[in-house]
């Protein structure tokens, strides 16, 4: 048994994506063969706000020592068996503080991170390892500008955390909206439809663009260009008279909009800790405005349409073998760079290599498809050139 050297606290924060539960493995593994105690910390940065300081009182709720048998069963399985939350401790409204601290923090919105610190001091936790999205590694940043030691794993269906190629989640998203794409087909096909298939992406485009260009969609519309629904509408009747099953598809990111909106399509005015409302429904509009214009394509007649939010079918179920193999590698990279006393960092894959950044990339830019390189805004779909010594997911790449 290796010399106790510490412990280790580790979140998930955001949406859930397949690939968690197999990062979780990886730290606690390694860390336990390193000397390490593991603390699995529950429902993200919520469970180390609703922390207890009393050795008496039950915080199973909020926190759970991890061992081998714990994460090998669940390191198999999609989502994240600690669980998720969209919490930001620098910004809780006043009906979030937990019951105990509600005397203290009584204003609109408040900043618990002095609870935080305590919190963390009083689970002796001495590095902590956050996995998530730009919004909940935001908040990483912060707790290591204070002077805790944090190792950051990135995460998001979008792909889109700055710094890095490659987030958890971002493959088999890709892997399920091409498999359901091409179940939809059939159906697409029989009733000689356009088909419209909304699919994740608030500010950026990939999960749209990878699944084009593998050959999904005709066309797809990304929230990076404001585009022309008469055009799409053309485009879109062009491709179904020239395909024998009298069918064509296009994929388009819930973030898009296009000329004449003057916002995102939101399902409900609530916002979450981070200001974002939840997207949704440009796919019901837009399938409205092409069958609205499509006459004026397809010699004077309406064409119906096939409507499909695939919404979280794409992040439920097991990771596909991208997904198992980049967490385990994020986790170990984790641990390599604890036990060199190297904090303050954000693990990355960049032109297919394992690397390391600084943590505060995750807040300096927003990463977003280029589309003057990537995307044709006449044609709306990937442009098919220049891959010589890209990246694997190519458009991803800094």
């Amino acid at each position: 048994m290796a010399t106790y050297k510490g412990t280790i606290g580790i979140l998930t924060g955001g949406g859930d994506v397949p690939g968690l539960n197999p990062a979780i493995r990886a730290v606690t593994i390694r860390a336990i063969r390193e000397g390490y105690k593991v603390i699995g910390i529950r429902r993200g940065w919520q469970g180390l706000i609703d922390v207890v300081r009393d050795k008496k009182y039950d915080n199973s709720a909020n926190f759970i020592e991890l061992s081998e048998e714990v994460v090998n069963k669940a390191g198999r399985t999609g989502g994240t068996f600690l669980h998720t939350s969209r919490t930001r401790p620098s910004h809780v409204p006043k009906s979030e503080v937990p019951s105990h601290l509600k005397e203290k923090y009584n204003q609109d919105t408040n900043d618990l991170t002095p609870e935080v610190l305590k919190n963390l001091e009083f689970m002796g936790i001495d590095h902590l390892i956050p996995i998530g999205g730009d919004d909940t590694l935001s908040y990483g940043v912060r707790l290591f500008q204070e002077g805790v030691k944090v190792i950051a794993i990135p995460k998001t269906m979008d792909n889109d955390v700055p710094g890095t190629d490659y987030c958890i989640g971002f493959s088999t998203c890709v892997t399920r909206t091409i498999n359901m794409i091409n179940t939809l087909r059939t159906s697409a096909g029989s009733h000689e439809r356009i088909m419209v298939v909304e699919v994740f992406g608030r500010y950026a485009g990939f999960t749209a663009m990878l699944p084009t260009m593998a050959g999904a969609a005709n066309r797809c519309v990304i929230p990076e260009y404001k585009f022309n629904v008469e055009r799409l509408t053309e485009l879109l009747c062009e491709d179904r008279v020239k395909n024998p099953s009298r069918y064509s598809v296009v994929l388009v990111s819930e973030g898009a909009t296009f000329e004449g909106m003057e916002s995102m399509v939101f399902k409900d005015s609530e916002k979450d800790m981070y200001g974002h409302a939840k997207l949704g429904g440009i796919g019901e509009i837009l399938s409205r405005k092409i069958k609205e214009v499509s006459p004026k394509f397809n010699k004077g007649q309406k064409v119906d349409l096939i409507t499909q939010n695939l919404g979280y079918l794409v992040r439920g179920g097991d990771p596909d073998s991208i997904d198992s193999i980049v967490p385990m590698a994020y986790g170990n990279l984790a641990l390599d760079l604890i036990l060199k006393k190297f904090h303050g960092r954000l693990v990355v894959l960049r032109n297919g290599r394992y690397d390391n950044a600084p943590i505060d990339v995750v807040t300096s830019y927003k990463k977003l498809v280029d589309v003057e390189k990537y995307y044709h805004t006449d044609r709306l779909r990937p442009k098919y050139q220049n891959f010589q010594q890209q990246p694997l997911f190519f458009m991803t790449g800094e």
